[in-house]
């Protein structure tokens, strides 16, 4: 079964991040499954990931995928975090791989293959099911690495001719 991160804040007062195993995602008619290759963490996933907890009490448990990573949130922070308690949350604003499946829409199939950037959330996984117009196709050539910051903190977007045929060159975006 394919894996997903996800981040639990647990009543007893501590922060949970750990994967999951997920059903394989299945596309709708106008959706497509990515096989994810690339997810930055942007400065905007670090608070659904850690949320209110001291990082200095993390501590790890299990191996390989069974591991949990545990850290004390205090007291006062709780109540910033209540709406969260014991609901396992996926995390990852975005990210890029390869469409692995298609729905049966002509756009859908036209992505087949193709590798592509989107957002949306639930990044940090092995596969990701999204709507057809959630995708931003990457010229080709261009790497998951390369497009999975398209959309949240790009650090600099800039036009100027670049290696691959003068289209938009971009510069990673910083966590």
């Amino acid at each position: 079964m394919p894996l997903q991160l996800c981040s639990t804040v647990r009543k007893e007062g501590h922060l949970e991040l750990s994967l999951v195993e997920v059903d394989m995602p299945k596309p709708g008619e106008d959706d497509v499954v990515i096989r994810v290759e690339a997810s930055p963490i942007n400065p905007s996933d670090l608070g659904l990931l850690f949320g209110m907890a001291d990082m200095s009490t993390a501590t790890l448990s299990g191996t390989g995928s069974n591991s949990v990573l545990t850290a004390t949130i205090p007291e006062a922070m709780m109540r910033q975090v209540v709406a969260r308690v014991d609901q396992s949350l996926p995390a990852g604003n975005e990210g890029a791989g390869v469409v692995v499946s298609a729905g049966s829409s002509e756009r859908a199939q036209s992505l087949m293959g193709k590798t592509v950037a989107t957002l949306g959330g639930a990044m940090y996984a092995q596969y990701r099911v999204t709507r057809v117009d959630q995708c931003l196709v990457l010229p080709e050539g261009t790497t998951a690495v390369e497009g999975a910051s398209c959309f949240v903190n790009p650090c600099l977007l800039y036009t100027s001719p670049s290696p691959r045929d003068g289209l938009l060159s971009r510069m990673p975006s910083s966590a």
